[in-house]
């Protein structure tokens, strides 16, 4: 009856690649997400900017504003009757 082998932890590092390989690929990594963060930080303010939300929707706004007015006028007419 053959014993199994004993299990070894796995060696640190990839196979294959250099301590400083992996370094200069995390600073590229950790470069690129603060890029990231900057750009999702600045596509929030753009979008959370309610008062340029309106400027630049106002056409939009005004027939939603119609189209409801004349859906609650309705209503209150019918319930009038």
């Amino acid at each position: 009856m053959s014993h199994p082998e004993p299990i070894r932890p796995p060696e640190p590092g990839a196979p294959g690649r250099s301590s400083a390989e992996i370094r200069s690929d995390l600073v590229a990594h950790r470069e690129d997400l603060g890029r990231s963060v900057e750009a999702l930080r600045g596509r929030v303010s753009e979008l959370t900017d309610w008062r340029r939300q309106i400027r630049e929707h106002r056409r939009e706004l005004a027939i939603g504003a119609a189209v409801v007015g004349f859906a609650l006028g309705g209503l209150f007419a019918l319930r009038r009757r």
